[in-house]
């Protein structure tokens, strides 16, 4: 007896709840208001890609009204809220394309570059996504520089050039640990060039002398004067940029063994 109590009030809620989905779908020969309305409510409900379906319906049947772009806008935003990021970003593109004067636009563009932010892997995997979502986060800015998103903006834009800092930087550690110590102090020296304001920068020019030290202590005898010589240029190039930087006594320690080593070779 509960047995069959359970089993119908399964058979019951399953019947409502496919009853208020035949509800919310769209069907042949629903108006453009009707379909934005059923439209909306998945939305509302969390449904976030059920309503996206329906919302690209609804502008299937709204072409240029001014439903459309309210539905474009939460195409856009069901997509994002569904953490499909990639669709996100051509539908906020599609909104700033297809209603330039609209008072959403900066939004649109600014939630545009924010996929991309999203979609921005860890350092050590392809950072193609990390470039995108910097050069959308500067021209936003370009366009924008008194809107409320611009400080946000710029935040993005640091943290993002942080990533490929350390990204740069590992692979110098990369080559430093296979000991090709030349192709170290390059990768190094990129971090510093490219990428002077984030933290990576100090570490980098410390790891630097370290490799061109190392690269001198091997190199033959005719070739270790000049390398040790980098290593001097490295400190002084250190010293003048952080001064009180905490990786300082490490190139202290490595300096004065070049300049020893430099002594001896010139006595």
């Amino acid at each position: 007896m509960n047995r069959n109590i359970l089993l119908t009030a399964v058979i019951t809620t399953f019947l409502v709840v496919s009853g208020c989905a035949n509800k919310n779908a769209i069907r042949p020969g629903d108006t453009a208001d009707v379909a934005f309305m059923k439209a909306k409510t998945l939305y509302e409900r969390g449904r976030y890609l059920d309503a996206a379906r329906g919302f690209d319906t609804v502008l299937g049947i709204s072409r240029g009204s001014a439903l459309a772009q309210e539905s474009q806008w939460l195409l856009a935003d069901s997509y994002f809220k569904a953490r499909d990021y990639l669709m996100a970003s051509a539908e906020y593109r599609r909104y700033a394309e297809t209603f330039p004067r609209s008072e959403r636009r900066p939004e649109a563009e600014y939630q545009e570059g924010l996929c991309y932010v999203r979609l921005s892997p860890r350092y050590n995997l392809d950072q193609k996504d990390t470039y995108r979502a910097i050069e959308s986060m500067q021209l936003f800015i370009a366009r924008y520089p008194a809107h409320e998103r611009a400080v946000d903006a710029a935040q993005i834009i640091d943290q993002m050039r942080d990533k490929l800092a350390r990204k740069q930087y590992a692979a110098g550690e990369m080559y430093l640990r296979i000991q090709a110590f030349e192709a170290a102090a390059i990768y190094f020296g990129l971090t510093i060039d490219q990428y002077p304001e984030t933290a990576w920068a100090e570490r980098a020019l410390a790891k630097q002398a370290e490799s061109y030290f190392l690269f001198a202590e091997r190199s033959v005898a005719t070739r270790q004067a000049e390398r040790y010589r980098l290593v001097v240029g490295t400190y002084e190039k250190y010293v003048q940029l952080f001064p009180r930087g905490e990786n300082r006594a490490q190139v202290e320690q490595l300096v004065d063994q070049a300049r020893e080593a430099l002594r001896r070779i010139q006595a």
